[in-house]
C-alpha cells in the first residue's frame, strides 16, 4: 500500500513538474490576449470551434516554447535565486525530458492551428515559437541589453494569432494589439529587473539595469511607459474602439504612470509592485477593449 501511494506521490509531482515547464500564469495571460484578438476580429460572435481549437493550439505552442526556455536556461536557472527551484535545476525533471515534451506539445498544437484552424495562424504561431524559444533565448538575452526590446515581438503575438485564427489574414488593427504588448514590455520586465538585479548580474545576463546602471534604467520605464500610453491611444484615435475603452485605459494608465514615478523615485517596494500591476494593467485593458467591443456592436445594432 505503502509503494502504491510512493508511486500517485511521484507520478502526481511529476505532472507538476511538466505543467511549471509551460509556465502557466504566462501562458494563461497570453491566451487571454489571444481569445480577446479572437473576438474583436469580427463584430459578431466567432464560430465557438475556432475559438476552442485556436485556444488549445495555441496554448499548446506556447507551453512548449516555455519548456524550451526551461532548457535552454537551466545553468542560468541555476544560479538565479527565483528561478534555482524550477524542474530542473532541481533535477526533479531532466533536460531530456523537458526537451521530449516540449516537442510533443508544440507539435500537437501546432497540428491543431494546421488542421482546424488555418495554415496561416499555424505558420505565425511558430514563427513566434521560433522567436521567443530560440531568437530571444539563445542569442539576444545573452547578447543585447536590448534583449527585451527586439525580442518582445515574439511576446506581443498572440492577439494577433487569436484574429488570424478567425479572419485568416493579418489586418492593421491586429497589428495595433502587437503594437501595445511591445510598448508595455520594456517597462513591465525592467521593473523586475530592477528588482532582481543581483540575480541577473550573478547569472550574467546583461540586463539593463546590470550594464547601465539603475537610474538610467528607471529613465527608459518612464520613457517606454509614455510611448505605451501613446500606443493604448490608438484604438480610440482609429474608431477600433469607442468611450468606454477611452475611459478604461486611461485610468489604467494613469495608476501605470504612478508607479513608474514611484519606480524613479526609488520609493520602497515599487519596483516588484509594479511589475506586479503592469500584469493586471495588460489583462485589464484586454478585457476593457472586449467590452467596449460589444457595447459599440449594441449600439449600432439598434
Amino acid at each position: 500500500m505503502s509503494q502504491s501511494k510512493s508511486v500517485s506521490s511521484l507520478q502526481s509531482t511529476q505532472w507538476r513538474d511538466y505543467l511549471e515547464l509551460c509556465k502557466p500564469r504566462v501562458v494563461a495571460v497570453m491566451l487571454l490576449t489571444a481569445i480577446v484578438g479572437m473576438f474583436l476580429a469580427r463584430t459578431e460572435l466567432p464560430p465557438w470551434h475556432l475559438v476552442l481549437w485556436a485556444t488549445v493550439g495555441i496554448g499548446l505552442a506556447s507551453g512548449g516554447a516555455a519548456a524550451v526556455n526551461h532548457v535552454l536556461d537551466n545553468k542560468i536557472d541555476e544560479k538565479m535565486y527565483r528561478t534555482r527551484r524550477r524542474p530542473l535545476p532541481q533535477g526533479r525533471l531532466s533536460q531530456r525530458q523537458a526537451l521530449m515534451f516540449a516537442c510533443v506539445i508544440s507539435v500537437i498544437g501546432l497540428a491543431i492551428l494546421a488542421i482546424l484552424v488555418n495554415p496561416l495562424t499555424a505558420v505565425l504561431t511558430l514563427l513566434a515559437l521560433l522567436g521567443y524559444a530560440v531568437v530571444y533565448t539563445v542569442y539576444l538575452k545573452r547578447a543585447t541589453p536590448q534583449n527585451i526590446v527586439i525580442g518582445g515581438i515574439a511576446g506581443a503575438a498572440p492577439p494577433m494569432l487569436g484574429w488570424v485564427a478567425i479572419t485568416g489574414s493579418i489586418e492593421a488593427n491586429s497589428l495595433l494589439l502587437v503594437l501595445i504588448i511591445f510598448a508595455w514590455t520594456p517597462p513591465h520586465f525592467w521593473s523586475l529587473c530592477l528588482a532582481r538585479k543581483a540575480d541577473y548580474q550573478n547569472a550574467g545576463i546583461p540586463m539593463l539595469p546590470v550594464t547601465h546602471g539603475e537610474t538610467y534604467t528607471k529613465i527608459q520605464i518612464l520613457l517606454y511607459s509614455l510611448l505605451m500610453v501613446a500606443t493604448t491611444a490608438l484604438p480610440y484615435l482609429t474608431g477600433m474602439s469607442g468611450l468606454i475603452y477611452l475611459l478604461g485605459i486611461s485610468i489604467l494608465n494613469i495608476r501605470f504612470l504612478h508607479w513608474g514615478w514611484k519606480v524613479f523615485k526609488d520609493v520602497p517596494g515599487s519596483q516588484m509592485a509594479m511589475f506586479r500591476y503592469s500584469i493586471y494593467y495588460i489583462m485589464w485593458l484586454f478585457v476593457v477593449l472586449l467590452i467596449d467591443h460589444y457595447s459599440m456592436g449594441l449600439v449600432f445594432g439598434l
